[in-house]
């Protein structure tokens, strides 16, 4: 038997940090957070997307009484662009977090379900990777380059 070792790269970085164009995704997905529906969990999420042709696109969770029909914002975003415009290649998604619940020991990264859209969506653009961005730890934020990092062993069926 021999280990088989994965070695995902993150990095933590500040919102300075941040060029001029991803600064104003997350700013979007700080604004769509505000919109979320989220009167069980009180967890307002927003997630945007800058595509290859600048345009940014942003929504945020959608709860549900009858469990698990809700949506996180991750996947409301992706499965809008993968919609309405399917050809176009997405470049950044940043996931922002606006909670009185939100615990600045935490990182909070995509749930299991959205980081397989996030795998799939990759895909469709010939896994040219997304650069995606999340709250975590603290007043930082949590960057990685392609859904590779957080999910290494993709379940891909093409």
């Amino acid at each position: 038997m021999q280990k088989l070792v994965v070695a995902p790269e993150f990095f933590t970085l500040s919102e300075r940090a941040l060029s001029t164009a991803e600064a104003q995704v997350l700013a979007e997905a700080r604004k769509a957070a505000l919109n979320a529906h989220a009167p069980y969990s009180q967890f307002f999420v927003g997630a945007a997307v800058q595509l290859e042709t600048g345009e940014i696109v942003s929504a945020s969770n959608q709860e549900n009484a009858s469990y698990p029909s809700g949506m996180c914002a991750e996947r409301v975003v992706l499965n809008f662009v993968g919609a309405t415009h399917p050809k176009v290649k997405i470049k950044t998604l940043c996931i922002a977090v606006v909670s009185e619940l939100k615990d600045a020991s935490r990182v909070y990264a995509p749930c299991g379900g959205c980081r397989q859209v996030i795998s799939e969506t990759q895909a469709r653009q010939n896994n040219e990777p997304i650069d995606i961005i999340f709250e975590g730890p603290g007043d930082q934020l949590t960057r990685c380059c392609g859904i590779e990092h957080l999910l290494p062993f993709t379940f891909q069926l093409f």
